[in-house]
């Protein structure tokens, strides 16, 4: 695992910017959409990521109510 991470971490985004760019070279609408499509699951990864960490503080930690 110590180097799989570091790889997959570094190989990743080399092949959606290669994938994109033969999307772009069949249609660049095919682009456009892959492009959109990676943006939405980017979108929905960062907002699970922040649900999981407000979850995760403790309750106390939660600002008071003012009423």
């Amino acid at each position: 695992m110590k180097i799989a991470k570091p790889l997959l971490a570094i190989t990743t985004p080399i092949g959606v910017i290669a994938g994109l760019r033969e999307a772009y070279r069949f249609h660049w609408w095919l682009a456009v959409l892959m492009g959109a499509l990676i943006a939405v699951i980017g979108a929905f990864f960062v907002m699970t990521i922040r649900r999981i960490r407000a979850e995760a503080l403790p309750s106390d930690a939660s600002p008071p109510l003012d009423r």
